[in-house]
Formats: structure tokens, C-alpha cells, sequence
């Protein structure tokens, strides 16, 4: 089968297409036929090692242990291990794998979960990470309630576009952060105000809010923190290394006892919350943003596209090799204004 493979960290050069012996799936796995795959920040991380933690959590120090790159997926179940009861042969899947740039990938069956019947595997295959990120970082971390005053800063995104949409599944009142161009798209997930950041800084406007999602993350955690109501709640979903690590270090000792809370969150994979975005797919509360697509022979460049930081939502791999790029959106996205913000 084809698989994109790299046996040392560096640029999307470094990528490879190559022909690799299909994998077998273990008792509790699936053999997943994909269909369409789509690219998050974490591949690039693990592309390029940008993140010197990655080397030390598993990536490989000197170069990666694991030569396949590729998270969200969707397709078809190809084969079943024996102990496999929640699919079969046929079924319409998305979920997290890994080597998901690939024809073909094997995953535990808990990873995954009934395609949405309302979405094509290309909208399928832009949600688990993005999503799960959004929701777990707005209603675990945020602890988002009905009614509030919700801000979400890089609303233009791939993570940002679904955080305004399950902001408003929860009945918030959401204010988006992006540039002009993108004031309509904002307006179209559900977004009740829109903010330009390059007219005006929401740090310091003395509007004040209950949950502040930052999927990406160019203030520093004083200003986001003035930005909060007595209790409120800052969630950090993406940024530059130094905002990672000041988070990090100090985000514990910014937050206040019964007070303002500075946090993060990191999507944890959770066949539950693929559930959860399932069901608000199905019910139209939620739809996927697809800025382009490219065949998987052309995965470098859809990894070039996500570093130049010009994607406005998600960009999608599929395994239809005729299929020539869809450059759809082309404008500057919010990330080229802030180049130190975060590729999700």
C-alpha cells in the first residue's frame, strides 16, 4: 500500500510516498480502509521536532522512532479482530490512528466511531482532533455554562472554527477574534459579536468575559487574565514555545484560590467525545470547515500550507490520488498577521 514516511525530522522535504507491507490488525484492532485524512498542528510538531519535548516524550532524540505521521482519519472497516464487537466489515468510521497518511491503518476499536451519516469522509476525517480539542478545552478546562460570555481568540482555525460552534451548542454568547476577511465565516459558525485584532486589542477594551479559549495565543497570560470576570476561566489551546512553557510554569501561580483560573488543554483521545461530536453533527450544530484538500502523493504540501500558517480551518489528505488540490480560500489567514501563533 502507499504511506508518507520520514526517517529523520526536518522540513515536509523530508517526506517520503513509499510502498509499505499493509499491517494486520491485533484482536482488539480494525483495519481501516481510509478514505481521507486530515492535518493538525501535532503532525507538524512531529515532523519537524520544533518542540524539543517531543524528542524526549517518545519521538525518537536524534530521529523519530515511529516513521509514519497521521492522527485523524475517516474511511471504511476493512477487517475486524476477533474481539472486536462494536464494528464490522463495511462500516463507516472516523477517529485518531496512527500512520493515518496512509491507504490503509489499524486502530483499537475504542479510537473510533460511526461516521456522522449526515457528513462525507473528508468532513469526517477534520474533526477528532480539532474538535476534541475545542470541546474538552471549553467544557472540561473552561467549564462552559449556558448564558455565559464566552471569547474565542483565533476563531478562523481549524481548532477555533469548531470551538465557536460547540461554544454556541452551549448556549454561550460567543465573541470571535480573527481579521476582517474572515468576519462573515465567523458570523456563519454562530459567532454573536466579532472582534478584528487588528483594529482593536480585546485585551484592552475593558470588555470582560467567563471563559476565554485561546486556540491560538499571541498576548501574553497577563492581558488574557484581565480579560476575565472574578471567576473566570483562561483555557490555552495553541501557541508559541514561550507561551507554552509560561502557561506551563505559570499559569498554576497566575490563577487565584476561588478566583481567575489560568489553564491548558491538550486533546485526550476519548471514543465518548467522538460520540459527542457525532451527535452534534448529526443534529446540524456543527460543521466541519475545509479550507483545502490535496491527494495524498501531495501530503507534503498540504504540510507546507499548515506551517506557512495560510489555513482558514482544516486541510484534508484523501487517497484519491486524481483528485488535484482544492485551493478554495487563498487570503492571509489570522496566523500570517501573528506569526508566532499556534498551527492548529
Amino acid at each position: 500500500m502507499k504511506a508518507i514516511m520520514y526517517t529523520k525530522y526536518g522540513s515536509p522535504d523530508v517526506l517520503q510516498l513509499k510502498d509499505v507491507e499493509q499491517p494486520t490488525p491485533k484482536d482488539d484492532e480494525v483495519l481501516i480502509n481510509i478514505h481521507a485524512a486530515s492535518v493538525n498542528a501535532y503532525d507538524w510538531h512531529f515532523l519537524t521536532a520544533d518542540i524539543f519535548l517531543i524528542r524526549l516524550m517518545g519521538g525518537g532524540l536524534l530521529k523519530p522512532k515511529d516513521t509514519r505521521l497521521g492522527t485523524d482519519v475517516a474511511g471504511r472497516i476493512e477487517m475486524v479482530g476477533r474481539d472486536v464487537k462494536q464494528f464490522q466489515p463495511g462500516d463507516e468510521v472516523f477517529g485518531m490512528v496512527r500512520g493515518g497518511f496512509a491507504k490503509y491503518a489499524v486502530a483499537p476499536e475504542r479510537a473510533l466511531c460511526l461516521k456522522p451519516v449526515n457528513t462525507s469522509f473528508d468532513e469526517a476525517a477534520a474533526i477528532p482532533m480539532a474538535a476534541i480539542t475545542a470541546l474538552q478545552g471549553l467544557r472540561d478546562e473552561g467549564q462552559i455554562q449556558a448564558g455565559q460570555k464566552v471569547l474565542i481568540n483565533g476563531a478562523s482555525g481549524g481548532v477555533g472554527t469548531f470551538a465557536v460552534q460547540i461554544a454556541k451548542s452551549f448556549d454561550a454568547e460567543v465573541t470571535a477574534v480573527c481579521s476582517t476577511r474572515n468576519f462573515e465565516q465567523a458570523y456563519s459558525l454562530g459567532a454573536d459579536y466579532v472582534i478584528d485584532y487588528s483594529k482593536e486589542d480585546f485585551t484592552k477594551n475593558g470588555q470582560q468575559y467567563d471563559l476565554v479559549f485561546a486556540a491560538n495565543g499571541y498576548h501574553s497570560l497577563s492581558a488574557y487574565k484581565r480579560t476575565l470576570t472574578s471567576k473566570g476561566i483562561y483555557v490555552m489551546a495553541g501557541g508559541t514555545m514561550p507561551q507554552i512553557f509560561q502557561s506551563m510554569l505559570f499559569g498554576s501561580i497566575m490563577s487565584e484560590k476561588g478566583g481567575r483560573e489560568m489553564t491548558g488543554v491538550q486533546a485526550k483521545p476519548s471514543q465518548d467525545d467522538l460520540l459527542y461530536m457525532k451527535e452534534l453533527f448529526e443534529e446540524g450544530k456543527v460543521k466541519s470547515v475545509i479550507d483545502r484538500r490535496y491527494p495524498l502523493s501531495d501530503s507534503a504540501e498540504a504540510l507546507r500550507y499548515l506551517g506557512e500558517g495560510h489555513a482558514r480551518g482544516k486541510i484534508v489528505i484523501t487517497m484519491e490520488n486524481s483528485i488535484k488540490p482544492n485551493i478554495g480560500l487563498q487570503e492571509e489567514s489570522d496566523f500570517t498577521a501573528h506569526p508566532d501563533s499556534s498551527l492548529l
